[in-house]
């Protein structure tokens, strides 16, 4: 069997954030470092130009990654516009069509709902599986694996289950 694309999507303003290392880390921790990374600050106003090839072209690749990792910091209790936009290029119900992983970092834990209130909604609704809950972890604490140990105790044998059902039926094709 061959080992599952893996992308990783991040909507932090800033390029080469916390938020791109701690989403990179956590495609390494569930799988393997990711096949494709979108750092949307990189892209800038490319994301406005709905003609763009370079954007058109990342939304075809992450729409097809058997697994992507999307990322942001929280603003306001939600993710970023940034974010936004770039998801707003898919189509309904099928634009994404592997499993998701929505990981939002903020600086407090009154916001550790805004991954399941705000982000996995939209993953769904633009096609993407999300199997156990959305990840939130406190940004002071992006580089700690202990933030992470409790939802990847929880949720990689399940990530791990379904990518390899989603590779086996590849394979069977």
């Amino acid at each position: 069997m061959t080992h599952p694309t893996i992308a990783v999507v991040v909507g932090n303003p800033k390029p080469a954030s916390r938020t791109l290392s701690a989403a990179v880390n956590l495609a390494e921790a569930l799988v393997a470092p990711p096949d494709l990374v979108v750092d949307l600050a990189e892209i800038g106003a490319g994301l406005l130009d709905w003609k763009s090839p370079t954007v058109t072209a990342l939304v075809d690749e992450v729409g097809a990654a058997e697994l992507v990792v999307v990322a942001s910091p929280t603003y306001k209790g939600a993710y970023t516009g940034l974010l936004k936009l770039f998801l707003d290029r898919f189509p309904g119900g099928s634009g994404l069509r592997g499993l998701a992983i929505p990981f939002m970092l903020g600086g407090s834990p009154a916001h550790a709902l805004a991954p399941e209130l705000t982000l996995r909604p939209v993953l769904t609704e633009l096609g993407a599986t999300v199997h156990g809950r959305g990840l939130f972890v406190v940004d002071s604490r992006y580089d700690d694996p202990t933030a992470y140990a409790d939802w990847l105790a929880a949720t990689a044998p399940v990530i791990s289950a379904n990518l390899d059902a989603r590779l086996e039926a590849r394979t069977l094709r």
